[in-house]
């Protein structure tokens, strides 16, 4: 996911867009979502309150970014929700209208159609939320979608392999690759001192890395 607003050019891939609040209506028996890739931007911590209110986590970067999203489609983590069948099929994204979000600590609170009560919202705790990714932007020079790291070659300035990435973390300081070599793994910061090139058409990312760590 693409990264704003950072210095340096090897960040957080992090979706951009404008942040505001959005509404809309749909009913209890929302379509499933035709097949299109989703990109996760963010997770539903669990309830809010008692009137249907959900705690959201966002994935983007600034997190601000997930409230400009539309539309929203959710995907339970869990596979038990045959007790909320009218509201998703089971495994599948299931498109929802945000009636209000709100900051709320470090993440926001949400009201959504068709979630009227604490344990209708319950139901969604660790649901992840997704957006079409036609809805994204571009990313600019020197910034990357995760999802588009995630598979990559990973060698060292030398040519030797690392391993492939098998997912990303955000530090807090930085963000990382997780490179995966057979049973060993590998914490690597994505920052231009480390990463030195990243070639998205090859597959391939360059690191100034010692192999022995």
């Amino acid at each position: 996911m693409r990264l704003e607003n950072r210095k340096t050019p090897f960040a957080r891939a992090q979706p951009g867009g404008r942040a505001g609040v959005g509404d809309g209506v749909v009913t209890d028996d929302a379509p499933e979502t035709a097949a299109t890739e989703m990109v996760v931007v963010g997770r539903i911590d669990g309830a809010y309150g008692v009137r249907g209110w959900l705690r959201v986590t966002s994935y983007t970067d600034p997190v601000e970014n997930l409230v400009g999203y539309r539309p929203w489609h959710l995907r339970p983590e869990r596979r038990d929700f045959t007790s909320a069948a009218s509201l998703v099929s089971k495994g599948g994204w299931r498109a929802v209208a945000v009636r209000e979000i709100r900051p709320h600590g470090e993440g926001f609170r949400c009201s959504i159609s068709g979630v009227a009560d604490r344990d209708a919202a319950a139901r969604w705790r660790g649901a992840l939320v997704g957006v079409p990714e036609t809805i994204l932007p571009a990313p600019g020079e020197g910034e990357y979608y995760w999802r588009d790291l995630i598979g990559m070659a990973v060698t060292t300035l030398t040519g030797t392999p690392l391993g492939r990435v098998e997912t990303l973390i955000a530090t807090g300081a930085n963000d990382a690759l997780v490179v995966r070599d057979g049973e060993r793994e590998r914490l690597i910061p994505f920052i231009g001192q480390v990463a030195r090139e990243v070639d998205v058409d090859r597959g391939v990312i360059v690191a100034d890395w010692d192999p022995d760590f």
